[in-house]
C-alpha cells in the first residue's frame, strides 16, 4: 500500500512540476529566414534560366511565390514596413513577366525579366531601410549537388 500510496505522489508531483513548466511554442520563422530561401531560389532560377531548363525555372518560380506569400501572411507589416504591400508592388509585376518569359522559353526575355526581378527585390530592401542588402545574378552555382540542364 505504501508504494501505491508513493507512487500517486511521485505521479501528482511530476504533473505539477510539468504543468508549472511554461509552455515551448512552435517554431516561427523570421522575415529574414524568408528572405534566406527566396535568395536561394533566385540562385537557382538563374541557373535553370541558364541553361534553358525551363522547366526547373517555372518550379523555382513557383516556390518564390509560395515563400513571399507566406512572409507576407506572417508578416505584413514588420517594424512599420508594409512588407506585403511592397511585395504586391514590387515583386508581384516582376514575377508575372519571369513566367511569361520563361513560358515563351526565351532566354533573352528571361534575363531581361530575372533583372527586373533582381531589382525589385532591391527596390524593396530599400523601401525597408535595408538598402545594404543588395541582390544581384548570381556568378556561381548556388547548390554543387544539383544539375541544372534540363
Amino acid at each position: 500500500m505504501k508504494r501505491i500510496v508513493a507512487t500517486c505522489i511521485a505521479l501528482v508531483a511530476s504533473a505539477l512540476v510539468a504543468a508549472a513548466q511554461p509552455a515551448k511554442e512552435p517554431y516561427a520563422p523570421g522575415l529574414g529566414e524568408f528572405m534566406t530561401a527566396t535568395q536561394l531560389r533566385h540562385a537557382k532560377l538563374w541557373f535553370a534560366g541558364k541553361e534553358n531548363n525551363w522547366e526547373l525555372a517555372a518550379y523555382e518560380i513557383d516556390e518564390i511565390v509560395e515563400g513571399l506569400e507566406d512572409a507576407e501572411k506572417q508578416f505584413p507589416t514588420l517594424d512599420g514596413v508594409p512588407v506585403a504591400d511592397m511585395i504586391k508592388a514590387n515583386i508581384d509585376p516582376a514575377v508575372e513577366e519571369l513566367r511569361r518569359a520563361v513560358g515563351a522559353r526565351s532566354s533573352a526575355k528571361f534575363a531581361v525579366a530575372f533583372d527586373k526581378l533582381t531589382g525589385a527585390c532591391n527596390t524593396c530592401h530599400t523601401g525597408a531601410n535595408k538598402p545594404f542588402i543588395r541582390i544581384r545574378r548570381p556568378t556561381s552555382l548556388p547548390l554543387s549537388n544539383q544539375n541544372f540542364a534540363p
